[in-house]
């Protein structure tokens, strides 16, 4: 039996909450990773037709939906749903087939008790710490402290204290599983949400994008209260009305419960002319407003966020607009042009300055691909990913239930339009 179970491919079980595989970029990359080194996957999240083949050899187990909702008590039913459906359907997969680890995301950081029992049954645990969420709720709701803001400091420590290893984004992310979760830095791994630079499909430049005007500014993602993107339509509204710039379309790309909100303020503010929401888009649609955009916005204004979108403005060659935090400092250097945060006035200064000047945006865009395809993009995140579950199968294991080398699809272009 012991033979049988050393000789056999390792399986990770993954689970998710909040989006469904085919709508995580990240957790598509690593599922990519873990099967490229010889192990066997199965994902379980919330059900999306485009889950299915969406990571060829991947198995998806799938849960419907929660209720859409608002607030704190909708997110804590939905939390809660998840967590029942994702145990059930973990709980079928250990006596149906087994497995040898198991990868929990957060938010939110509730996952401790199923993963817990697993680690006393010998499985190994992989805590990917995306967002605190703490910070998160902090921002979306009534700021530091409160009950739900201490209950939350607390499952963050139950999920630190019931992991093998913890998976960050950005050194601020590990700052805080070290000194708030108690985390050992040699149980921490860096890996970035970031973009693969060798991908396949890039954008292609689609003048329609522009509505009829010169020049294209973006922003992509999830639309959440959190995500400041009220203060990029002020910024716009300074530009249009403050500076008499009628040259340049916006498009807000992407969802989210912020969102009616947005459209709402847009019509106050008098940009709906110059504004888009073109809601959630295919991932290569995507890229054809990248591509098209002269500019990326980002109104982040929190210290601890590495912002995917800035990541992916910068694969594709787009420069910068941000507020001035150290994480896309860190992240963006040269990429970007900063200003103080909630400076919507100097962010409206700075877009009017840098679309004049397309000798600037090609320099940073310039430095940004090189930043990418140098360190930052997935191609070097996948070999720290890998290496994580590889010193836990000698670990735990002895390592013998892998595949070394195999497809993984680590290999650099080289030139920076690739």
């Amino acid at each position: 039996m012991i033979r049988r179970r050393r000789d056999r491919r390792r399986r990770v079980l993954m689970i998710v909450e909040g989006l469904p595989l085919a709508r995580d970029p990240r957790l598509r990359r690593q599922a990519e990773v873990l099967l490229g080194d010889g192990f066997d996957v199965t994902v379980v999240c919330q059900s999306d037709p485009a889950n299915s083949g969406c990571v060829p050899g991947a198995r998806v187990l799938e849960y419907p939906a929660p209720p859409d909702g608002s607030g704190p008590l909708a997110f804590v039913f939905e939390y809660m749903y998840s967590l029942t459906m994702a145990g059930l359907l973990a709980s079928w997969e250990f006596a149906r087939r087994g497995f040898d680890f198991v990868q929990v995301g957060n938010p939110p950081d509730i996952y401790f008790l199923l993963t817990r029992p697993l680690h006393w049954l010998g499985r190994a645990v992989v805590f990917d710490f995306r967002d605190p969420s703490p910070e998160t709720y902090a921002a979306r709701y009534d700021g530091v402290g409160g009950l739900l803001y201490r209950a939350l400091l607390r499952l963050e420590w139950y999920s630190f204290r019931a992991a093998d290893r913890v998976l960050v984004v950005n050194d601020s992310l590990r700052q805080i599983a070290h000194s708030r979760g108690g985390v050992e830095n040699d149980k921490i791994a860096t890996v970035r949400a970031a973009p693969a630079f060798a991908r396949q499909d890039h954008g292609q430049e689609v003048p329609w994008l522009r509505a009829g005007r010169q020049h294209l500014c973006c922003w992509v993602g999830l639309m959440g209260p959190q995500d400041n993107v009220d203060l990029a339509l002020d910024a716009v509204a300074e530009l249009v009305h403050g500076r008499g710039r009628t040259d340049t379309s916006f498009a807000f790309v992407g969802t989210g419960d912020a969102l009616p909100g947005l459209r709402q303020q847009a019509a106050e503010l008098g940009i709906s002319d110059y504004v888009s929401f073109p809601g959630w888009a295919r991932e290569s649609l995507v890229l054809d407003y990248l591509a098209t955009a002269d500019l990326g916005i980002e109104p982040n204004i929190e210290d601890y966020i590495s912002p995917v979108k800035v990541m992916e403005y910068m694969a594709e060659g787009l420069p910068v607009v941000a507020f001035s935090t150290q994480e896309t400092v860190r992240l963006a250097a040269d990429a970007a042009r900063y200003v103080p945060r909630r400076d919507t006035a100097a962010m409206a200064a700075l877009i009017d300055e840098l679309l004049d000047s397309a000798t600037t945006r090609a320099q940073m865009a310039q430095a940004g691909q090189l930043r990418m395809r140098s360190f930052i993009a997935w191609e070097h995140q996948a070999l720290k990913y890998r290496a994580v579950y590889r010193e836990l199968d000698s670990q735990r294991f002895g390592g013998s239930g892998l595949r070394r080398g195999g497809r993984d699809g680590l290999t650099l272009t080289h030139g920076l339009g690739a």
